[in-house]
């Protein structure tokens, strides 16, 4: 599959690097001249892998949104235009700014970008187990939230790509807030509660 992940900090960086190992093509959509962040990812997955957004985004099957929110809303016309169907990925949280009036990228990039293809994905653990989510041998769990059966397949998909165990239907579109409230969860107990980033969170069944 050809991805494009659109910001090239921890998050965008750390589904880079896994996505390539699992064989996907991937290109990072940046401004130039690049940030510091973003050019040590191009040290490790080359300079020809940085093209700009619009580049990125014309090029492929999904694009990955790793950006805060506000950068989202900054390249409305840029989505509108480029990820038009395709899927997308948005793995942000409102934590700080919301993409008012919307509670959520997700429901920005539905109501203002004419997007349908979207999922929440990715957004609810730390980028060091993006990076690596195997623990004791087993893969943790990851959620994905939207309304789009078709885009949410795709993040499963991915998410299993990268080593995840199980990547869990967490609802349709009206559970994409729900969902960053769960990131706020793992936030509380690795950041705040300080249990440390090496921590993850995992569905049992009886």
């Amino acid at each position: 599959m050809n991805i494009a992940i659109i910001g090239g900090g921890n998050v965008g960086g750390a589904l880079a690097q896994g996505f390539r190992r699992a064989g996907h093509t991937v290109r990072i959509g940046a401004q130039f001249p690049l940030s510091e962040k973003s050019r040590k990812l191009a040290a490790v997955l080359g300079e020809d892998s940085f093209v700009l957004p619009e580049t990125a985004m014309a090029e492929a099957d999904a694009v990955v949104l790793a950006t805060p929110p506000e950068a989202v809303v900054q390249m409305k016309d840029l989505l509108s235009r480029f990820a038009r169907d395709k899927t997308v990925i948005d793995t942000t949280n409102s934590i700080r700014r919301r993409p008012e009036p919307h509670p959520t990228v997700l429901h920005y990039l539905k109501a203002e970008c004419g997007l349908e293809q979207v999922v929440k994905c990715f957004n609810s653990t730390g980028f060091e187990n993006m990076a690596n989510p195997v623990y004791g041998g087993k893969g943790i769990d990851m959620f994905a939230a939207g309304s789009h059966a078709g885009a949410k397949a795709v993040a499963q998909q991915l998410a299993a790509d990268l080593g995840f165990g199980a990547c869990w239907d967490f609802g349709g579109d009206d559970k994409a807030e729900l969902l960053e409230q769960f990131a706020l969860a793992w936030i509380n107990l690795a950041i705040m509660q300080g249990h440390g980033r090496g921590l993850a969170l995992v569905v049992a069944k009886r």
